[in-house]
């Protein structure tokens, strides 16, 4: 089978490569042509367009990179007809994947969505863009079930490839004091700083976390530096005494950290997965949060709270994000064993919800046989 794939971030390049992964299991015959990651290359070649070249996050953003938007897209859809593929997979990425699907759609081709948009929290009205171009959706979510199947949608849901990337890093044969070394830390045990992937998020948070290092002079602070900004950037923040940055590979701090300061996202559920006790934190400006009250229709911020539906992880939103509120909730997970093993506790019993290890594998599976269901299934013209 020939698959076109797009994913337009690191996250859907982790998990792009893991789905192409699964497929060459499945599919021997499998060809893929893709528009993703160093992640993804390493699992074919195909690479069409590189994230790094076409993710632009953010309305202010987006308007300034405009006609490079619509190049890309008029590209892609070129490229898409000539490679003649037997389906289009998308993977996250809805400002531009949906544009595609409806592309796509328009000249016959079948259409996967992986990873489905967050419209349970936000945009709604996407769901008609869903139901009009996408055949078949297959989420990562448990409660995304129900929510289709409210909009009458069927969609297919096979685990989280999460903590299939978390557990093959869990697996790999290293230990502290080799962590140490490597990125030149010193023995002390750490608390992980997720600031978020994004240069406005990163500078509004990063700025309230650095103040708590000062309260825990028994740990050691690590940035948890995400790769969509250059390393230089970061050099204002590490000036901190005894607070050290680890460059794209949040992975590896997560995996050495005792506790974690975390900016609400896809971090919230890695860490989770990775059994630290952590804070979830967000703060934006007064203007987009009065935004987001209005249209963001969720009761949690985190991914852990919103799977398990019930407050595990304590969110500290807007106002709430302060220096004391952080020392006092980042004291209690690090000195309050109850706590610590609450939380622990309901992390796996999230792990549990999600599905448990191997979903890439078995949406792969899905994915190759309902291909051959619905290519079957289409009238010979």
């Amino acid at each position: 089978m020939k698959y076109y794939i797009i994913s337009g971030e690191a996250s859907g390049d982790l998990h792009g490569a893991n789905l192409m992964k699964g497929l060459k299991s499945v599919d021997s015959h499998a060809e893929f042509r893709f528009w993703g990651g160093d992640l993804m290359a390493e699992q074919a070649p195909g690479l069409v367009r590189h994230y790094n070249e076409t993710n632009f996050m953010g309305f202010v953003e987006v308007l300034a990179n405009l006609s490079k938007v619509k190049s890309n897209l008029n590209f892609c859809k070129r490229d898409l007809q000539h490679w003649d593929a037997d389906v289009l997979v998308l993977i996250d990425y809805p400002g531009f994947n949906l544009r595609m699907a409806r592309f796509a759609k328009a000249k016959g081709m079948l259409v996967y969505y992986y990873i489905s948009p967050k419209i349970w929290a936000w945009k709604e009205s996407r769901i008609k863009k869903i139901k009009a171009y996408v055949d078949r959706m297959f989420v990562i979510f448990p409660f995304e079930v129900e929510y289709f199947k409210k909009h009458n949608y069927p969609v297919i849901f096979a685990g989280n490839p999460t903590i299939d990337a978390i557990d093959e890093a869990l697996h790999q044969d290293d230990d502290f004091a080799l962590f140490v070394r490597r990125n030149n830390l010193d023995s002390k045990p750490v608390v992980a700083l997720m600031p978020g992937s994004r240069k406005q998020e990163v500078d509004r948070h990063m700025e309230i976390m650095l103040r708590v290092h000062k309260h825990f002079p028994d740990y050691q602070f690590v940035i948890a530096a995400a790769p969509s900004l250059p390393p230089a950037y970061y050099d204002k923040f590490t000036r901190y005494e005894k607070v050290h940055m680890i460059y794209g590979n949040s992975y590896e701090v997560l995996k050495y950290a005792e506790a974690a300061l975390v900016t609400s996202g896809t971090a919230t559920l890695e860490t989770a997965l990775f059994y630290v006790p952590q804070v979830v934190c967000y703060k934006t400006s007064p203007l987009s949060y009065l935004i987001a009250r209005a249209f963001v229709k969720i009761k949690w911020i985190s991914l852990v709270n919103l799977i398990m539906n019930r407050e595990v992880v304590h969110e500290l939103i807007q106002g709430d994000m302060s220096e004391l509120n952080l020392v006092r909730e980042l004291n209690e997970l690090l000195n309050n064993s109850d706590s610590r093993n609450r939380m622990l506790s309901d992390y796996e019993a999230l792990k549990g919800h999600l599905g448990g290890s191997g979903a890439s594998e078995r949406v792969a599976h899905e994915m190759h046989m309902t291909l051959l269901n619905d290519l079957t299934s289409i009238p010979a013209e």
